[in-house]
Protein backbone atom coordinates (compact mmCIF):
# COMPACT_ATOMS: atom_id res chain seq x y z
CA UNK A 1 0.00 0.00 0.00
CA UNK A 2 1.40 3.54 -0.93
CA UNK A 3 1.98 5.97 1.39
CA UNK A 4 0.13 9.09 1.12
CA UNK A 5 1.51 12.37 1.00
CA UNK A 6 1.60 13.89 4.17
CA UNK A 7 3.15 10.38 5.36
CA UNK A 8 6.24 10.63 2.08
CA UNK A 9 6.72 14.49 4.29
CA UNK A 10 6.76 13.20 7.41
CA UNK A 11 9.12 9.79 6.09
CA UNK A 12 11.49 12.59 4.53
CA UNK A 13 11.89 14.94 7.66
CA UNK A 14 12.64 11.61 9.59
CA UNK A 15 15.42 10.47 7.67
CA UNK A 16 16.40 14.14 7.31
CA UNK A 17 16.77 14.55 11.25
CA UNK A 18 18.35 10.97 12.06
CA UNK A 19 21.22 12.00 8.96
CA UNK A 20 21.80 15.10 11.29
CA UNK A 21 22.01 13.69 14.80
CA UNK A 22 24.17 10.73 13.28
CA UNK A 23 26.29 14.30 12.44
CA UNK A 24 26.00 15.60 15.48
CA UNK A 25 26.57 12.01 17.29
CA UNK A 26 29.79 11.29 15.94
CA UNK A 27 31.07 14.91 16.43
CA UNK A 28 30.59 15.18 19.57
CA UNK A 29 32.51 11.37 20.64
CA UNK A 30 35.33 13.07 19.03
CA UNK A 31 35.10 15.56 21.14
CA UNK A 32 34.18 14.13 24.08
CA UNK A 33 36.74 11.06 24.32
CA UNK A 34 40.44 13.03 23.80
CA UNK A 35 41.99 10.89 26.55
CA UNK A 36 41.89 8.54 29.51
CA UNK A 37 42.92 8.70 32.86
CA UNK A 38 45.95 6.94 32.55
CA UNK A 39 47.11 4.35 35.32
CA UNK A 40 51.00 5.71 36.13
CA UNK A 41 49.11 8.76 36.93
CA UNK A 42 46.40 7.19 39.22
CA UNK A 43 48.95 5.32 41.27
CA UNK A 44 50.80 8.58 42.05
CA UNK A 45 48.02 10.80 42.61
CA UNK A 46 46.62 7.97 45.37
CA UNK A 47 50.24 8.12 46.66
CA UNK A 48 50.90 11.72 46.57
CA UNK A 49 47.03 11.90 48.48
CA UNK A 50 48.77 9.42 51.01
CA UNK A 51 51.76 11.63 51.30
CA UNK A 52 49.99 14.78 51.96
CA UNK A 53 47.04 13.36 54.52
CA UNK A 54 49.76 11.83 56.47
CA UNK A 55 52.00 15.77 56.05
CA UNK A 56 48.46 17.16 57.13
CA UNK A 57 47.63 15.04 60.23
CA UNK A 58 51.23 15.19 61.52
CA UNK A 59 51.30 19.06 60.73
CA UNK A 60 48.51 19.53 63.18
CA UNK A 61 48.94 17.29 65.80
CA UNK A 62 52.39 18.77 66.25
CA UNK A 63 50.82 22.46 65.73
CA UNK A 64 52.94 23.21 62.77
CA UNK A 65 50.67 24.82 60.77
CA UNK A 66 52.91 25.54 57.71
CA UNK A 67 53.13 21.69 57.38
CA UNK A 68 49.53 21.08 57.48
CA UNK A 69 48.99 23.67 54.93
CA UNK A 70 51.59 21.77 52.38
CA UNK A 71 49.71 18.29 53.45
CA UNK A 72 46.81 19.91 52.37
CA UNK A 73 48.75 21.38 48.98
CA UNK A 74 49.81 17.82 48.07
CA UNK A 75 47.02 15.92 48.66
CA UNK A 76 45.00 18.61 46.13
CA UNK A 77 48.07 17.94 43.66
CA UNK A 78 47.54 13.97 44.04
CA UNK A 79 43.55 14.30 42.99
CA UNK A 80 44.59 16.78 40.55
CA UNK A 81 46.85 14.29 39.33
CA UNK A 82 44.91 11.34 39.74
CA UNK A 83 42.03 13.02 37.76
CA UNK A 84 43.96 14.38 34.79
CA UNK A 85 43.27 12.65 31.59
CA UNK A 86 45.85 11.21 29.08
CA UNK A 87 45.80 12.56 25.57
CA UNK A 88 49.22 10.81 24.17
CA UNK A 89 48.96 8.90 20.71
CA UNK A 90 49.36 5.87 22.15
CA UNK A 91 46.32 5.90 24.42
CA UNK A 92 44.34 7.47 21.50
CA UNK A 93 45.25 4.86 19.50
CA UNK A 94 44.29 1.97 21.60
CA UNK A 95 41.00 4.09 22.13
CA UNK A 96 40.20 3.65 18.41
CA UNK A 97 41.21 0.12 18.47
CA UNK A 98 38.43 -0.43 21.02
CA UNK A 99 35.53 1.34 18.77
CA UNK A 100 37.05 -0.37 16.17
CA UNK A 101 36.62 -3.73 18.10
CA UNK A 102 33.12 -2.34 19.08
CA UNK A 103 31.53 -2.07 15.72
CA UNK A 104 33.32 -5.38 14.78
CA UNK A 105 31.26 -6.63 17.31
CA UNK A 106 28.22 -4.92 17.14
CA UNK A 107 28.46 -5.94 12.98
CA UNK A 108 28.71 -9.48 14.07
CA UNK A 109 25.57 -9.41 16.20
CA UNK A 110 23.43 -7.70 13.32
CA UNK A 111 24.46 -10.62 11.55
CA UNK A 112 23.60 -12.75 14.19
CA UNK A 113 19.97 -11.40 14.33
CA UNK A 114 19.53 -11.28 10.31
CA UNK A 115 20.54 -14.84 10.42
CA UNK A 116 17.99 -15.92 13.22
CA UNK A 117 15.34 -14.00 11.52
CA UNK A 118 15.75 -15.53 7.92
CA UNK A 119 16.02 -19.19 9.59
CA UNK A 120 12.37 -17.83 11.43
CA UNK A 121 11.18 -16.79 8.14
CA UNK A 122 12.35 -20.28 6.93
CA UNK A 123 11.30 -22.37 9.03
CA UNK A 124 7.37 -20.74 8.62
CA UNK A 125 7.10 -21.41 4.90
CA UNK A 126 8.10 -24.93 5.73
CA UNK A 127 5.22 -25.33 7.63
Amino acid sequence: MPLSEHEQRLLEQLEKQLHEDRRFASSMKGAASTGRLSTSNVALGILLVIVGLAGLIFGISQHIIILGVLGFVVMFGGVLLALTKSASGKLGRAGNTGQNSAAKNNSQFMSGLEERWNQRKRDQSDS
